[in-house]
């Protein structure tokens, strides 16, 4: 029976507990299918180009030597609804209806009539899918057999995600073909929720991507990059190329680099690096590259709402295991332990660089791109150094580096380093 104190206090309650869902629904919405049928966006051709000859289509024009494809460098391969309505397509946030392939390029500038910069666009061209790999097959020819495929994090717009694309490009100085997966993050705040459901709705298209892109017997080798909520599409995708493999292995994705991975730290533990992370596949050359950091305010904030810690913050879950850290004079930070082999292979499969010291940006969950130090690093990484790498600083854990600050009056030029000149 419930008391007259408690239903007085629950009367007053009752009207901000009713309001709740209203005061949701202003910060966290649902995602709107909006005033126009999925179906008219792609009913225009140019999402459904028809295969043309390659060496036509990589002709030059004969007036200015330009390719065909001069302005669009880059490859893509999303499962987003693009918008073929008008010359300019667009990539939108809802999900499409086939995974669709198609050439993009680096941040444009659109200039109004006075000559001023009025907007930013990325020049965005859908492919035939044939035409696609044909295209592809024939880059990576002339490049070893080297591809770096991208796959962007939560929080994205096919914008913002090409222009990073484009940036690692640049920063790595890359010489093979740059492939961005691009799924239907929503790119807002608010949006988390909706952005981890298309994640995993998403997946099996990734894998099949990556399971045709890893068999095909031009490809030399895959570096695989990650970002944020990236991560958990890429691992469970690896693992499945791997398990499916005709010799039950996958060498050719040797070198997977996790940037601010919002994975479960103990999942990834368990299951997902033993078997990515075998004995075989790293005498093989496989390895994984971590890049984590304590001031990641993005992770601390998942860790809270998934309840245990990312695999890109070392915040310690174990209170008892932090005390005896401090008691030891070492930093409050715990990592994802290795794996545990019954015969350790020859070479190190696991790496994870601490990018704490060097952290930039107001939530320090893209050091990889923003940081001077960590941008060097990273670029080092794609390129196939490892270890003990100039600028890394060894800790109590042998697999786990940590990237030292510069003197104060040492500050580099973040922009410049990172080449974000485009911004």
């Amino acid at each position: 029976m419930v008391s007259g104190t408690l239903k007085t206090l629950l009367s007053g309650l009752r009207p901000l507990i009713l309001s709740l869902p209203f005061l949701a629904a202003g910060c966290i919405s649902p995602v709107d299918y909006g005033d126009i049928r999925h179906a008219d966006y792609v009913a225009n051709g140019r999402c459904a180009p028809a295969a043309t000859d390659v060496s036509a289509a990589l002709s030059t024009n004969g007036t200015n030597g330009e390719t065909a494809f001069a302005d669009k460098p880059f490859f893509v391969v999303t499962s987003r609804l693009p918008d073929c309505r008008n010359e300019a397509v667009k990539l939108l946030k809802h999900r499409g209806d086939k995974v669709r392939y198609g050439r993009f390029g680096a941040p444009q500038d659109v200039l109004n009539d006075k000559g001023k910069v009025e907007d930013r666009r990325i020049p965005l061209a859908m492919s035939n899918e044939t035409q696609w790999w044909t295209d592809l097959s024939t880059t990576m020819g002339n490049r070893d057999g080297r591809v770096l495929l991208y796959v962007h994090g939560y929080r994205e717009t096919f914008f913002t995600s090409s222009r990073d694309a484009a940036q690692i490009s640049r920063l790595t100085g890359f010489t093979g073909p740059v492939i961005q997966y691009s799924w239907p993050s929503q790119g807002q705040l608010l949006k988390y929720a909706v952005d981890e459901t298309n994640m995993y709705w998403d997946e099996r298209n990734f894998r099949r991507f990556l399971t045709k892109l890893a068999q095909q017997e031009w490809t030399r080798e895959i570096v695989l990059v990650s970002h944020s909520l990236g991560a958990r599409l890429v691992l469970p995708a690896v693992e499945f190329v791997d398990r499916t493999a005709s010799n039950g292995d996958s060498s050719v994705i040797s070198n997977i680099i996790l940037a601010s991975p919002d994975v479960d730290r103990q999942d990834f533990e368990r299951d997902i690096a033993e078997e990515i992370l075998s004995a075989r596949r790293v005498n093989n050359d496989r390895r994984i590259t971590v890049y984590a950091s304590a001031k990641d305010s993005a992770l601390s904030l998942s860790h809270d709402v998934h309840g245990y810690p990312r695999l890109g913050n070392p915040r310690c879950f174990d209170p008892f295991k932090a005390a005896e850290l401090k008691e030891k004079g070492l930093p409050e930070r715990c990592y994802a332990a290795k794996s545990q082999y019954d015969v350790p292979p020859e070479k190190s499969g696991l790496t994870i660089v601490d990018t704490t010291a060097v952290s930039q940006g107001r939530v320090g969950h893209g050091d990889y791109l923003r940081s001077a130090v960590a941008c060097k690093d990273f670029a080092a990484v794609v390129n196939g150094e490892r270890g003990a790498m100039k600028g890394r600083e060894p800790t109590h854990l042998s697999y786990v580096f940590a990237l030292a600050a510069p003197a104060k009056d040492e500050e580099p030029n973040h922009l410049a380093i990172c080449r974000r000149d485009d911004e």
